[in-house]
């Protein structure tokens, strides 16, 4: 079952006179973890490396910054593949104390950062969520407002035409069950549009 995180979490690991500035954090994809990083190294600009990992399903990357290979990125995503997190970027700011860890040095010294920020990290299950699209005549409206809001679905847009028409997002798993009592509800006057699957990360 993948997790995600709550809210982003931090740390610092002081190795060797070197320190390493780890957070952890929930992010939508792969575009929205390179803005961050590169916000980091705006923030950060006499930081020797800013490393990072990303755990994103097709999106995931890993990325060592100018550390040898192999001794930055890929150790922080082992951390978060380890601990099942999807929708998760891990990002390490390093300032360079003078004095060089070597490759295992350098593995633990990010992979502890990581770890570290994950400690005391709140986990929230990730679940997939439909986007649905019903119209229903007008006399109705109320009943699917009560029906989505009895299920706990999200509302996303409603529109008046000839139709009243609803997009609103629903777990996945339950999304199939929600339709048939719309449609049991509505007496078959309720008119379904495409679907598409979104992820709420």
């Amino acid at each position: 079952m993948a997790l995600t995180l709550a809210a982003p979490v931090h740390s610092e690991v002081v190795i060797k006179k070197s320190r390493f500035i780890g957070c952890v954090q929930p992010v939508d994809g792969r575009d929205a973890a390179v803005r961050i990083v590169d916000e980091l190294r705006r923030r950060h600009p006499g930081a020797a490396h800013v490393c990072w990992a990303l755990m994103a399903g097709g999106q995931s990357a890993a990325n060592d910054d100018g550390e040898p290979g192999g001794t930055a990125g890929r150790p922080m995503l082992e951390v978060l593949r380890h601990q099942e997190l999807e929708g998760v970027l891990a990002t390490v700011v390093r300032y360079f104390g003078g004095v060089k860890l070597g490759a295992g040095g350098l593995v633990r010294a990010y992979t502890d950062a990581v770890a570290q920020a994950l400690l005391g990290v709140e986990k929230l299950t990730l679940q997939r969520l439909r986007t649905l699209v019903c119209a229903v005549p007008y006399a109705m409206e109320g009943m699917l407002r009560r029906e989505l809001a009895g299920a706990g679905a999200t509302l996303i847009a409603v529109s008046h035409g000839s139709l009243v028409r609803f997009v609103f997002s629903a777990v996945d798993a339950e999304a199939d069950a929600l339709r048939l009592r719309i449609d049991d509800a509505a007496q078959g006057r309720a008119a379904w549009e495409d679907e598409d699957l979104v992820r709420n990360d």
